[in-house]
């Protein structure tokens, strides 16, 4: 097919011509030898990889003046075309250096670790009765944050345990001004009721301060406070008070038995991450679990992309007569400093394989603390290390078992439909469906399928217009013209690449549609398969219709292709739906008066809506009360507030 004759000369055009090779070798030659980072580029000026040097001239030469014996690195080195190159003043700042641009570049043969969320946090809201929060975004400093934490569910258990503990509230602003009598909260003893003047502010502020030096790992001296006080109120006669702060300490005993962590000497853990990394099947996981405050806090795994490429490339650079490192090893490391050299490192780190002492160093000088690392700990911290490699172990096993899932349905798909592909990674599918509600507020999906899993940072909405409403012809005719005929303009210059099928959801009117398009852009017909509905429109009896003139194909109920198709097809099917939903909703319910203020695009809107529960809440909200929103300044909480009053 022209798509695999596509990627071969795309895969040609990326290697040096002779010129570029001969300039290559005498910038290698002028390299001085001095610490510093390098990036190789090929012919088409894609980034390859990035790599740091303790001695620039002779770690670069050296990919050029011996023979490799593992294929990928022969390969890589065969396509580079140019490099350029940064010196630094020490080997810390190339170590620095080097993993901001691997975030920034994401090269083809490094390590990476793509973390597309933010870490939530715990905030107590400034108040006269501060309420705490769940939080995930840019930290204001007229409150106080604690974590981060690794999960949602974590921040969500520790303001339980501040309820059942100290009995915070957690109500909005809006509703703790409002209320006329105690919540649900007050009357299962999981809030004070400040809101109705139950608990005075000295009480509810002492209240606030216990909780956050429970939440800062203080737990010793405070249980000392807590006791001291009810004894104070036992002698004064004032036993239902001494009973409440009893009650307080019961509580707080039971969380800190099933969480705390001590270290060998009976002293606890504060702050400390647990990280453990397992290599298998080309693939690797790196598991970092959280202490915070003495509390254990869960954990949370993390999944490096291009693995086996990196691995031998980072083995094979080392100098000076170095034992090669571990795979576990390279990904750990690689993970450290990747994760911790522009955020916040706690003071330990316990480690399943012992990293390079020059890697903890730099994140001492870099977070200005210093940062021990334990790879060999004593009991109890061995226990939470054997858990976390555990987990590791664990986590990644379920990602080969789903990935070899999910290969098995992409390759069935393929065999299936007779397409040639040289590379089933770079098989990509792209989906459309059309949604409307008797032809009001009409929209379009389009999902894309690509390394055997859903790619929903590609997906995309269109909105249609200027049709007969409820006629999805015209409508799946818009959204093909607008969607392809940039794309066939950017492939042919070589920005881009068009899917290996299209499917439509739908029978032989939408294929027949979809052919008239992709004739008029000079697109192959092969591409185009439509999603027919079977007999009685039945789930698994659906068939497969074709532009070029192929007879149906019935996949059968059990096929693996089938599910992928039926996978593909549902998920349009959902992102249609809910897109044109919200976008009907916005019509009914005057959301168009948030779209119509400068400065609130769709996620900030979406955010406003899904915190207020509708525009009529957006409207009913203080300006602190906006602000607090993740991403909505001071200033632009007063002009939304101006704006809709």
């Amino acid at each position: 097919m022209t798509s695999s004759i596509t990627e071969q000369d795309d895969a040609a055009s990326a290697l040096p011509h002779e010129d570029q090779r001969a300039r290559l070798m005498a910038d290698v030659a002028a390299l001085p030898g001095l610490p510093g980072v390098y990036r190789y580029f090929d012919a088409q000026d894609q980034i390859l990889y990035v790599g740091k040097a303790r001695d620039l001239k002779r770690r670069v030469s050296s990919y050029f003046q011996k023979f490799h014996a593992d294929p990928r690195i022969q390969h890589m080195v065969g396509r580079i075309a140019r490099l350029e190159t940064t010196v630094v003043r020490s080997e810390a700042e190339a170590l620095l250096l080097e993993n901001n641009l691997i975030k920034t570049l994401a090269p083809r043969y490094n390590i990476r670790f793509v973390d597309d969320k933010s870490y939530p946090y715990l905030k107590i809201v400034t108040h006269e009765f501060p309420r705490v929060a769940y939080y995930r975004g840019a930290v204001d400093t007229r409150h106080r944050y604690f974590g981060p934490f690794p999960t949602a569910w974590a921040v969500k258990d520790t303001i339980q345990v501040l309820q059942k503990v100290f009995k915070l509230r957690t109500c909005e602003d809006t509703v703790f001004a409002n209320r006329t009598r105690p919540c649900l909260l007050y009357q299962i003893k999981r809030c004070s009721a400040p809101c109705v003047a139950n608990i005075d502010a000295g009480d509810y502020a002492l209240d606030v301060a216990h909780a956050e030096r429970f939440l800062r790992g203080d737990q010793q001296e405070l249980i000392d406070d807590l006791q001291a006080q009810m004894m104070t109120h036992a002698d004064a006669l004032r036993f239902e008070q001494a009973a409440e702060i009893r009650n307080q300490l019961g509580a707080l005993s039971r969380v800190l038995h099933q969480q705390a962590v001590e270290d060998n000497t009976g002293v606890p853990t504060k702050d400390a991450d647990i990280l453990a990394a397992k290599v298998e099947g080309g693939r690797a996981c790196v598991n970092l679990a959280m202490v915070r405050g003495g509390r254990h806090l869960g954990d949370r795994p993390y999944f490096p992309k291009q693995v086996d490429d990196a691995l031998a490339i980072d083995a094979d650079e080392t100098e000076d007569g170095k034992t090669r490192p571990s795979p576990e090893v390279q990904v750990l490391e690689a993970f450290i400093a990747q994760h911790y050299l522009e955020g916040s490192v706690p003071p330990l780190l316990v480690l399943s394989h012992a990293v390079d002492k020059s890697l903890i160093e730099t994140l001492s000088q870099q977070s200005g603390i210093k940062v021990t690392a334990q790879h060999q700990p004593r009991e109890p911290r061995r226990a939470w290390l054997d858990m976390c490699i555990k987990n590791a172990e664990i986590k990644l096993a379920q990602l080969l078992a789903e990935e070899g899932s999910q290969q098995a349905r992409t390759r069935a798909l393929i065999d299936a439909l007779d397409i040639a592909v040289d590379d089933i990674e770079r098989f990509r599918i792209e989906c459309f469906d059309i949604s409307h509600t008797a032809g009001e507020s009409a929209q379009a999906s389009c999902v894309v399928f690509e390394e055997h899993k859903m790619q929903s940072a590609q997906y995309r909405r269109y909105n249609i217009g200027g049709i007969t409403p409820g006629d999805d012809y015209a409508a799946m005719r818009q959204v093909l013209v607008r969607r392809y005929s940039k794309l066939v303009e950017a492939a042919s210059k070589g920005e881009a690449r068009l899917p290996d099928l299209v499917l439509v959801d739908g029978g032989r009117g939408q294929v027949s549609m979809a052919r008239e398009v992709f004739e008029e852009l000079g697109i192959e017909l092969s591409r185009i398969a439509g999603v027919e509905k079977g007999e009685g429109r039945k789930v698994g009896l659906e068939e497969l219709v074709f532009a070029d003139g192929r007879p149906k194909v019935h996949l059968g109920k059990d096929s693996a292709a089938l599910m992928l198709v039926a996978q593909i097809r549902d998920e349009a099917h959902r992102f249609a739906i809910t897109g044109m939903r919200a976008r009907r909703a916005s019509v009914r319910t005057g959301g168009s008066k948030l779209e119509d203020i400068p400065g609130v695009g769709p996620k900030k809107r979406a955010r406003l809506l899904q915190r207020f529960g509708g525009v009529r809440g957006v409207g009913h909200a203080s300006v602190e009360d906006l602000s607090s929103v993740d991403g909505i300044s001071k200033e632009l909480a007063e002009e939304i507030y101006r704006a809709l009053h």
